[in-house]
């Protein structure tokens, strides 16, 4: 398998980035390398890691030799982190540039906001700004959806870890969405901290089926935008000064994002190096 160099994720709507970087971490691991000369007296166990292929690891969602499939949609995981994070210290920039980029390359809802507030100063393309946010933000939901669908069970335990409290955790979500499968999508759209990636994929492994899904995904993707593009409209011109004020500073902004990120991907690698 070709190996790939590990990222963490920031998603772009609340809740999806939960659990998402030890997916990304677990998705790209390349096991170690073995040494040349065997110990004197191995311990059994030793012995049936050391032969152990490298599809079977707990890290890995997969219970058995991946197939293509199992592999293409592993790797659209990580590509999907590394999008989000590259996104990351470019949103403030994007805002500060033009609304309509960052909603068409994010589905950012503060995107939406400031279109809706120049909708009210006459701008007349903010239908277009409205689609393609809409289509933006649910672009890679059906990535998690299909993990879902082909790993089940095994998903959750490398998005959410097999502590005890984890396990209690993903229980309840797997009830939740097996009776109430449509609410729990159309509530990953509400502003409040919801996994969206662990939603998705649970209920693809509860059976929902792919039409279902995409019509209720991108119907409530498009009500909650059309919601804030209104909010934006309703707040007007206050909304369009605010932001071309914040434009002043918004690579200064980026810049902070950044170093952020690189902090705390080095702090994460010396804590592992410790442990």
């Amino acid at each position: 398998m070709p190996a790939v160099l590990p990222v963490p994720v920031a998603d772009c709507r609340p809740g999806a980035r939960w659990g998402a970087p030890r997916i990304i971490r677990a998705a790209f691991r390349r096991s170690a390398p073995m040494s040349d000369q065997a110990p004197s007296d191995p311990a059994p166990e030793s012995d049936a890691a050391a032969e152990r292929p490298w599809w079977d690891d707990p890290s890995l969602p997969w219970a058995h030799e991946p197939t293509r499939r199992d592999l293409t949609c592993w790797t659209g995981i990580g590509l999907v982190g590394i999008y989000s994070l590259l996104m990351l210290p470019l949103r403030p920039v994007l805002l500060g540039y033009s609304p309509y980029v960052l909603a068409a390359v994010s589905g950012s809802r503060t995107a939406v906001v400031m279109i809706g507030a120049l909708a009210a100063t006459g701008d007349q393309w903010w239908w277009l700004g409205w689609l393609m946010a809409t289509v933006s933000v649910v672009k890679f939901d059906w990535v998690y959806f299909w993990a879902g669908k082909l790993w089940g069970r095994g998903l959750l335990e490398v998005m959410t870890g097999t502590s005890e409290r984890a396990r209690r955790r993903n229980e309840r979500a797997e009830r939740f969405a097996l009776r109430w499968s449509v609410p729990a999508v159309l509530a990953t759209y509400l502003p409040i901290p919801l996994p969206g990636a662990v939603i998705y994929a649970t209920v693809g492994a509860a059976g929902m089926s792919w039409r279902r899904f995409l019509v209720v995904d991108v119907i409530g993707a498009g009500v909650l935008q059309a919601l804030y593009l209104y909010l934006g409209y309703r707040i007007g011109e206050p909304a369009v000064r605010f932001v071309q004020e914040y434009a002043k500073y918004s690579i200064w902004l980026s810049l902070v994002l950044l170093a952020v990120v690189i902090g705390g991907m080095l702090l994460g690698d010396r804590r592992r190096r410790r442990a």
